[in-house]
């Protein structure tokens, strides 16, 4: 398990304003969000959600999958072909029939082409609300009565904000029809959305102050509920026709998120008494969290014992010395995970990262082996990993490759002017008809588009 977290400042409220259901006042304020990394996680979400998205006409390979470090219970997608789950989706769902549910309706998002639609949305409200809040300032000065006035842009903004939200529910419903139809195609139950949705039913009795962060942010209606309860008891499939191990793979993300968001409450729904695997990896993880690390450690180990083909128990082991301080301890748990997952990015950065602070005469090469290939893997070009192979050129000698790297890492954090910067450097140490040095020109490129955008 690799949690890497990140920061970043999502665009604003508007990229998500087809999940998210604001005030119109609201819209288009920024949120700050945490992003976590765990390829477990990650690599569960990719095998669940691959029929759906042949279903639904989409390259699974192109959709791209991020995880927010937030316990609320929360899913949406953004611009492109984005899904975002916050960690609480998975410790609040209660099977995993229940996350591909919630996968599928995401994915009829995407395919729907809801979000496009829904920017349209967005500026038809706000402009209705523009124009009765210019009426409504000429109603004033017209009738010399400014309770009037106000009337008018109250009244015009709660239509611009109802006509939101109609679209909203019948985008909902949209998602919904195309999740069935996903699911059925994919020979999977909609059980799990059926059950899903109707605990939000229970949410729409409670103050929206008090709400789940999904039933605030995706509309519910009784429609909604009935039309999925009518398919599932007309559907061939139910929860026996959920392939093998789906079940228990979702158990072990489910209880690692537990014991990582939350150890002190997962130290007690997993005792030491525990046998079964999830709970005893939720608890190392706990353990972990709460600074009893030889006890983490021994309980990890006992898993991989029982398990040695597992890459995930490996991978954590190692995580876990590497924080400790033990670097090169760490690298032979990285090296059986990469084994069995040699296209995990993550695995392949940890390693590589691994070998680069190590002496041999040959780590610094096998370090720049195992980041390029990381940075070529799904999810492994991100800044960190720019950054250690940046650092590996240079200790290399090979100055130009390293500039290039820089400006790729910048590019990635869209600091643009750095990211000009280092590119026109990089161009003047690589000479002509380098592929690298065709990168650094397109890097020039990107760069000035994104400055020009961002002012």
């Amino acid at each position: 398990m690799v949690f890497l977290r990140t920061r970043r400042l999502a665009a604003s409220a508007l990229l998500m304003m087809l999940m998210v259901v604001l005030p119109l006042q609201a819209i288009g304020q920024p949120q700050r969000l945490s992003f976590l990394r765990d390829a477990e996680t990650e690599a569960l979400i990719r095998e669940i959600g691959g029929p759906v998205f042949q279903a639904a006409g989409l390259n699974p390979a192109a959709v791209d999958i991020y995880l927010i470090d937030s316990p609320t219970l929360n899913a949406f997608v953004t611009g492109g072909q984005n899904i975002f789950f916050n960690t609480g989706m998975f410790t609040h769902t209660e099977s995993v029939s229940e996350l591909l549910g919630v996968l599928a309706h995401e994915a009829g998002h995407i395919a729907g082409g809801h979000l496009a639609r829904g920017q349209d949305a967005i500026e038809n409200a706000r402009r209705t609300a523009l124009l009765t809040t210019l009426l409504g300032v000429a109603a004033a000065i017209a009738a010399q009565d400014g309770g009037l006035g106000a009337a008018v842009v109250a009244g015009g903004n709660a239509t611009a904000q109802n006509t939101f939200l109609s679209f909203s529910r019948a985008m909902e419903s949209a998602a919904d029809q195309a999740a069935l139809t996903y699911l059925e195609t994919s020979g999977l139950p909609a059980t799990g959305l059926l059950t899903f949705l109707e605990r939000l039913e229970d949410q729409e009795l409670l103050p929206a102050s008090q709400q789940v962060e999904y039933a605030r942010t995706h509309p519910l209606s009784r429609d909604r509920v009935e039309t999925v309860r009518r398919h599932v008891e007309r559907s061939r499939y139910d929860e026996t026709t959920i392939p093998d191990g789906w079940q228990e793979r979702f158990d072990r993300v489910r209880a690692k998120l537990v014991g990582y968001q939350n150890p002190v409450s997962a130290l007690r729904l997993y005792p030491d008494l525990s046998t079964g695997v999830a709970e005893r990896y939720g608890r190392s993880v706990a353990l972990w969290r709460r600074g009893r690390v030889e006890e983490a450690l021994a309980l990890l180990r006992q898993l991989a014992a029982e398990e040695p083909g597992n890459p995930f128990f490996q991978e954590l082991i190692g995580q876990i010395l590497f924080e400790e301080g033990a670097v090169q301890s760490a690298r032979p748990y990285y090296e059986r995970a990469v084994a069995v997952r040699p296209g995990e990015a993550q695995f392949l950065m940890m390693l590589g990262q691994i070998r680069l602070a190590g002496g041999a005469p040959d780590d610094l090469s096998a370090a720049i082996d195992l980041l390029s290939r990381a940075s070529r893997e799904p999810g492994g070009a991100t800044p960190l990993t720019f950054r250690l192979l940046a650092t590996a050129h240079g200790r290399a000698g090979d100055v130009p490759m390293a500039n290039l790297l820089l400006a790729e890492e910048a590019l990635a954090r869209r600091d643009y002017p750095l990211a000009l910067e280092m590119a026109e450097r990089a161009i003047q140490g690589l000479p002509q008809g380098d592929p690298g040095r065709q990168r650094a020109l397109d890097i020039v490129a990107l760069a000035e588009r994104g400055a020009a955008r961002s002012r």
